[in-house]
């Protein structure tokens, strides 16, 4: 499958909250020093008077956004995964989850695919984390046309948001102005082997392992769960319905994340064979993106793998 670059996720992050600005004077954007890497710097630009960087103090700067959202405005809130999300856990829950105000944290450098810049500054914790405050929407786009109209979802969504996107420029899935809607996920393809099920980064990967099962006579289903809470009930019913087998791939830590969500409800309303692709309890090394992604086993081969995997145990158990 061919590989199209687009822009970062954090690219089409820091363009859409500049419409934003234009749009809704209420919008403004908190920032922990680091807005040049989020890419909040150009609404500063634009907007300085609705801009406050906040310096390297995350926690502060959550409980100032929360005081915003309570006045009325509508806080925007971002630096990277790692650090505003542990660093800020405390605050993101008695601050923003138990008084149900409407904070958007969106943060830049999720997953080990940073690379270079080590473990320290690679978040696999964040949707394990994020998920357990209640109340809180939590999605991690797959391109830039996905981060565009769901952080314009997010401005629209009455409520606590989280929106992880990513350093790395990433292929091009989406036509652009493609709508999407908080919850809901997209069907890439349609089959009746297996269904792979994805976000992030792996759903291209998932797209690419479709083709390669393809040629091996298995037919694959990819399902964009951009949404990791809620989860579309309906669109996963309907795949195990017609497939009973997942293979979910995600670029987090195999606890906690979009297969523990998917695994949840799907055990409770109609198990299916189901396979994993994440990261496995581990930290990650320093080290460039797709080596990283090749090593820890975030790539196609290994979602066909885990593909081949499921249809076999299909076929040696009752669904």
């Amino acid at each position: 499958m061919e590989k199209k670059l687009g822009p970062a996720t954090r690219d089409a992050y820091g363009q859409t909250l500049v419409e934003l600005g234009k749009d809704n004077p209420n919008v403004v954007v908190l920032d922990a020093d680091l807005s040049k890497s989020t890419k909040t710097a150009a609404f500063g630009e634009k907007y300085p008077e609705r801009f406050f960087n906040m310096g390297i103090q995350e926690a502060d700067m959550v409980g100032v956004a929360a005081g915003l959202a309570a006045a009325g405005k509508i806080p925007f809130v971002s630096s990277f995964a790692c650090f505003l999300v542990c660093k800020s856990y405390d605050q993101l829950r008695m601050a923003v989850a138990f008084p149900e105000l409407n904070v958007k944290i969106v943060t830049s450098h999720g997953g080990i695919s940073v690379g270079e810049d080590g473990a320290s500054q690679q978040s696999i914790e964040d949707v394990a984390l994020m998920t357990s405050l209640p109340g809180f929407a939590v999605m991690v786009p797959s391109d830039a046309v996905q981060t565009r109209a769901l952080v314009h979802e997010a401005a629209r969504h009455v409520g606590p948001v989280y929106i992880r996107t990513g350093r790395p420029k990433t292929p091009v899935i989406y036509p652009e102005k493609t709508s999407f809607q908080i919850g809901k996920g997209v069907r890439l393809r349609e089959g009746k082997d297996v269904t792979l099920i994805a976000n992030g980064l792996l759903v291209f990967e998932a797209l690419a392992a479709s083709e390669q099962l393809k040629a091996e006579g298995i037919e694959a289903s990819v399902v964009d769960l951009h949404t990791v809470k809620p989860l579309d009930r309906k669109l996963l019913l309907e795949e195990a319905a017609r497939t009973h087998a997942f293979v979910v791939s995600e670029e987090h830590q195999i606890w906690g994340g979009l297969g523990s969500a998917v695994a949840r409800l799907i055990s409770e309303e109609q198990p299916v064979v189901m396979e994993f692709v994440a990261i496995q309890d581990t930290y990650s090394e320093s080290g460039a993106p797709d080596q990283l992604m090749e090593k820890y086993g975030l790539t196609a081969p290994y979602i066909v793998k885990r593909a081949k995997r499921a249809v076999a145990r299909k076929g040696r158990v009752s669904v």
